[in-house]
């Protein structure tokens, strides 16, 4: 322990009885300061402990991480696999619906067409018979006005 010397003129002004007691609270202010270093270095060395265990745990929230990230992707390509069948059998029956629906349509089409094209020789055929009569009767009534006329 250091030995502490009070300066003359301090000692005669506090007295001998008062410097023996401030030296006594010098020596114990030494000694808790002391001990906060101890209590310090013990504090230092518990931080540097936590510190390696925060590094450990961190490493292992990496690789776990990893891992998850891993499982997620490999999820992730799996569901977009299954995905892309769904879609591409939704697809071939929507194909295979269209194709359904577009030949129906040809042959609703077609036979359209042929009703309408026996209908329209069905037309013209009566057409012909009603021009036929109409010029029949038209000729009978100039004949008949000609022969009024002309006795």
């Amino acid at each position: 322990m250091a030995v502490i010397t009070i300066p003359d003129a301090l000692r005669e002004r506090l007295g001998e009885e008062a410097t023996r007691a401030f030296v006594d609270v010098i020596k114990e202010v030494d000694s808790e300061s002391k001990k906060e270093l101890a209590t310090k270095a013990d504090l230092k060395e518990e931080v540097y402990k936590i510190n390696e265990r925060i590094s450990k745990l961190d490493e292992r929230i990496t690789i776990e991480a990893s891992r998850t990230n891993e499982r997620i992707t490999i999820e992730a390509s799996r569901t977009n696999e299954r995905i892309t069948s769904e879609i591409s059998k939704v697809n071939e029956r929507i194909t295979e619906e269209s194709s359904k629906v577009n030949e129906r349509i040809t042959e609703e089409s077609s036979k359209l067409m042929t009703a309408i094209e026996k209908s329209s020789k069905e037309h013209v055929k009566w057409m012909f018979l009603f021009w036929i009569g109409q010029i029949a009767v038209m000729t009978g009534f100039f004949t008949v006005m000609l022969k009024l006329f002309y006795k």
